[in-house]
């Protein structure tokens, strides 16, 4: 087999349909985000501000942050030293797990590299936990929560996103008596909607399931401490598993579920995903258990950022642009064709300074290809004000749909 030109005929594809990811080379300065700096290809540098980051609320520069991981760096170097059951569990790693537990009214928490490997290392070890388990899921869940549950080898269901008519003739064809899981996300990070929580939880109770919730892009950003749209709501309690990031809305890295003792135990135990693999720097760690901190005991960025989100949407709205509006603080504007999201985003870049990443199959449906927005709490009035005339010229040159053509 020739495979270079194997390779070629792979990524040519990619190329062919407007699908091929290009890296934009970004540097982050401390104390100027939003903006940043575009190293571009011809050496050369520019200011930009970043609209599409999922630092959400700017914690990757707040100063208690920063002070707490210089100081975990200067007291015991740079990594962990192996795996937690090696040489690698600290005292930070403790503490972080501890306030995670607390955030989410749990009695437990177990932290991960990433979101991506707790939801892939948790969901595929559950069936070793619970024999002849069956996994429902949302059609819209993450592709961390697809991988999981494909590698757990269980019978699995898939149920229409949100839809709990759907949902209930799922469970009720599963035979009565075997263990169920119903994995479903709080706010879905694509399209910015919010998952019907509570009645998924009243469905859970009627048919003795056990709940999975991924509040990756809701943890810090809702709730009165800053616990997700399960904490918002109220029904935290309700739910088995939490999974959770630290890279998002807490501005470090890293991920979590948070659970009863029993099962962050049981995971612990058994799952490859963190058995075998170093644990986080315990900078990292201390970084984090600061930001969860503060974001527990200060609501104002949270209320800022929606307030610039509700700002943002009103304007696009004004201008006639294509977006939906689920109430949320993901703000995504609709091109429907990868190869002009491509270029408006590569325009955007290039003549207003603005960085906005295309979003693309497959991490979308083919023809919802977008251009997805996250206003934070320091975007500036002025800052809102050029994001949307740039958008409005660029609809305009580009002979786009408007929001009233495309409805």
């Amino acid at each position: 087999m020739n495979y270079d030109m194997a390779l070629d005929t792979a990524l040519n594809r990619l190329h062919d349909e407007g699908r091929y990811r290009t890296f934009i080379d970004i540097e982050r300065r401390r104390g100027s985000y939003p903006n940043a700096i575009w190293h571009k290809p011809d050496g050369t540098e520019q200011e930009i501000t970043v609209w599409c980051g999922n630092d959400y609320l700017g914690m990757g520069q707040n100063p208690k942050v920063l002070a707490a991981m210089h100081e975990a760096l200067e007291s015991t170097g740079a990594g962990s030293g192996g795996t937690r059951n090696i040489s690698g569990t600290t005292i930070y790693h403790k503490m972080l797990e501890a306030e995670l537990a607390d955030l989410h009214g749990k009695e437990a928490a177990l932290v991960f590299g990433s979101a991506y490997i707790a939801n892939d290392a948790t969901l595929s070890t559950l069936p070793a936990l619970f024999p002849g388990l069956v996994i429902v899921s949302d059609s819209m869940n993450h592709a961390s929560m697809i991988q999981g549950i494909r590698r757990a080898g269980c019978e699995k269901h898939i149920f229409k996103h949100n839809d709990m008519d759907d949902l209930r003739r799922i469970l009720q064809s599963i035979e009565k008596g075997r263990p169920v899981l119903i994995a479903f996300e709080s706010v879905y990070s694509m399209d910015g909607d919010i998952g019907p929580l509570s009645e998924i939880c009243d469905l859970a109770e009627e048919f003795g399931a056990l709940t999975y919730i991924d509040e990756v892009h809701a943890v810090g950003m809702y709730g009165p401490r800053g616990g997700g749209v399960s904490e918002r709501d109220g029904i935290a309690h309700r739910i088995d598993i939490i999974n959770g990031t630290l890279a998002k809305a807490y501005g470090v890295m890293g991920g979590y579920i948070a659970a009863s003792a029993k099962m962050c135990d049981a995971v612990r135990s058994y799952a490859s995903g963190f058995i075998f693999t170093t644990s986080m720097a315990p900078a990292i760690a201390a970084g984090a258990v600061a930001s969860v901190r503060h974001l527990k005991e200060d609501g104002s960025l949270r209320e800022a950022q929606q307030t610039n989100a509700r700002i943002l949407k009103m304007r696009l709205r004004a201008a006639g642009l294509p977006f939906v509006d689920h109430g949320t603080h993901i703000v995504p504007v609709f091109v429907g064709n990868p190869v002009h999201c491509k270029l408006v985003s590569d325009m955007l870049l290039e003549r207003f300074s603005i960085y906005a990443q295309p979003i693309n199959y497959p991490t979308v449906p083919r023809g919802t290809e977008r251009l997805r927005f996250t206003p934070s709490p320091v975007h500036s009035s002025a800052q809102i004000d050029a994001l949307v005339q740039a958008m409005e010229a660029l609809w305009a040159h580009c002979a786009l749909n408007r929001a009233e053509e495309s409805a």
